[in-house]
């Protein structure tokens, strides 16, 4: 379940640079032998998906559209059923056209809260109008950062906050940078000794606060970000997916 929560564009973080730049390890964390030991075992897999990612971010206008879909779909809902659901969408050539009423009506089995996501789906088309013009792309391309991209997208579409911002822009090889946190990738952080203990909310502030926790985690260890997210899920769910 990956399901809500805001210098230059950053590029893929090299594995190489993060750990030239390892600071001295914080005391407080901990099990980094078995957290190596496992990057180790799924490093290979991890950046060929992060590589999937970059080349999905250099796709049509559409394909970020669908990208975008799923991330609005996959909040508090099973991440594989909400990429099937976009792949149903599509063939149902509802992505395109669809009336609030004809999504959600088809989605009623397929998400969670189908009709608030069929509304902010139809709102997100309105906004970047996806028939090959490329204006998704070449606006979230148009920052000088994934945080500002990430900033504005929490502000201009419905239905995602930080998370699913940051979700949508790491799965176009925009936002290696960023953190997508949900429950599994907070239980990792506490196992990891980053964290202490699950927040009992996650308010923008707390979410950023965690976000640069993360960062100074990553750079110690020499695990980039989206390394780091793909890892923990994966130990999670059984799977390297999205």
């Amino acid at each position: 379940m990956r399901g809500p929560l805001p210098d230059r564009q950053s590029s893929p973080q090299s594995y190489a640079s993060a750990a030239r730049f390892a600071a001295p390890l914080n005391r407080a964390y901990r099990d980094l032998e078995l957290l190596r030991a496992e990057y180790a075992a799924k490093r290979f897999a991890i950046e060929a998906r992060l590589e999937e990612f970059r080349r999905a971010g250099q796709g049509s206008d559409e394909r970020l559209f669908e990208e975008l879909c799923f991330c609005i779909l996959a909040v508090q809902s099973n991440a594989r059923k909400s990429d099937a659901a976009v792949d149903a969408l599509r063939e149902a050539d509802l992505l395109r056209s669809g009336r609030p009423r004809d999504l959600a009506t088809f989605l009623r089995h397929r998400t969670r809260f189908h009709n608030h996501k069929a509304t902010f789906i139809v709102r997100a088309r309105s906004l970047f109008s996806p028939d090959g013009n490329g204006a998704l792309p070449r606006t979230v391309g148009s920052f000088p950062s994934s945080k500002e991209a990430r900033a504005w997208l929490v502000h201009k579409v419905d239905g995602l906050g930080l998370k699913e911002a940051s979700h949508f822009l790491r799965n176009t090889g925009r936002g290696e940078d960023l953190a997508i946190l949900d429950r599994h990738i907070l239980r990792n952080l506490i196992r990891h000794g980053v964290l202490r203990r699950l927040p009992r909310t996650l308010t923008p502030k707390r979410y950023l606060d965690i976000e640069r926790r993360i960062e100074r985690f990553s750079k110690e260890i020499g695990i980039p970000m989206a390394a780091l997210d793909l890892l923990f899920w994966s130990r999670e769910t059984g799977e390297i997916f999205k």
